[in-house]
């Protein structure tokens, strides 16, 4: 076990938001909440997935992943090219650094961060825009399911934008990133500025983040966090809005989170829907039905799907929806 990983370990949960989230969450969630919190609650439970890099692949990475008890994570309806292993012990796999000018040969996430691109689906040669991708996770998984004509990638916070700069730098090779452009925009006016634009949008919101918020270094900043949860629901649905009228007729927009909030997640599809005539929603009952035996999804929520962490699968919190615009 590494230093980053014992000094996670040895991280305490902020008693206020514990508390918050066993009001919010016991009421939405009900008695799933409690295995779902000792997942969250408990570090040393977490799993990690590594994705490897096409543009960079070693058979020795894939010996060592394989000594270490990973398997990969495969699916008919995965495209070829995704090369993801897991494994159902808690653990992480080395990181590696960033090194200018050299490529990684893999990307550390959590599982459930591949639904999103998964479900966007992605095909050669689209126009593909993702709007808020600091870190860069999304948009590097995106580039090992399809190639497209163009990437877009926007990150509106000046020092995550840097963050989401060193990933495509360390994952693609510059003999790709023609086809990539970066920008520091305000999502919400992206729609307006680039109209009917793109095939395939992603909008992997600013959300509560559970498991960080758990974390939170004192009482006084989790006070905050939780006065800040009020205005994110207005600020996703901007976002999602700004989508919307970035897409192309006949075009794909996938909205998601990476927390359990039902404000954050449903509701704001749900919004979206009633003041927007141009969408609608697309089941994706079929990728939870194929997914199951390595996901824990949750029952009956609407216009999308809730990855739930338990005990050996202890991916997520990841709200995924899908909506098609007319």
């Amino acid at each position: 076990m590494n230093r980053k990983q014992m000094a996670r370990l040895k991280k305490q949960v902020c008693r206020v938001v514990l508390d918050y989230f066993d009001k919010t969450y016991t009421n939405e969630l009900g008695d799933q909440w409690q295995t779902v919190k000792e997942v969250l609650t408990t570090p040393g439970l977490w799993q990690y997935a590594v994705l490897l890099n096409n543009f960079q692949c070693s058979l020795e990475t894939k010996k060592q992943l394989l000594l270490h008890g990973y398997q990969q994570l495969t699916h008919h309806t995965f495209p070829e090219s995704l090369n993801c292993y897991i494994n159902r012990n808690p653990g992480k796999f080395p990181s590696q650094r960033h090194q200018t000018g050299r490529i990684k040969g893999y990307y550390i996430l959590n599982a459930s961060s591949l639904l999103p691109v998964l479900a966007l689906d992605v095909k050669h040669g689209e126009s593909v825009l993702d709007m808020c991708a600091a870190p860069g996770g999304k948009s590097v998984t995106l580039l090992q399911c399809a190639s497209p004509g163009h990437l877009h990638c926007n990150e509106p916070d000046i020092h995550r934008s840097r963050w989401l700069k060193e990933t495509l730098e360390s994952f693609v090779p510059a003999s790709h990133m023609n086809a990539i452009s970066t920008s520091e925009l305000d999502g919400r006016l992206i729609g307006k500025a680039h109209a009917n634009l793109y095939d395939k949008v992603l909008v992997d919101v600013p959300c509560s983040n559970d498991r960080s918020w758990l974390f939170s270094s004192d009482a006084e900043q989790a006070a905050r966090r939780i006065s800040e949860r009020k205005i994110l629901p207005a600020i996703q649905t901007g976002l999602l809005r700004s989508a919307i009228h970035a897409l192309r007729p006949g075009g794909s927009v996938v909205y998601s989170t990476c927390t359990l909030s039902k404000a954050e997640n449903s509701s704001v599809v749900s919004d979206v829907l009633n003041s927007c005539r141009d969408v609608l929603p697309v089941d994706l009952s079929d990728m939870a039905n194929t997914l199951s035996h390595e996901f824990t999804f949750a029952t009956h929520i609407p216009h999308g799907l809730l990855v739930l962490p338990h005990k050996g699968k202890a991916w997520g919190p990841m709200f995924v929806s899908k909506l098609i615009k007319l």
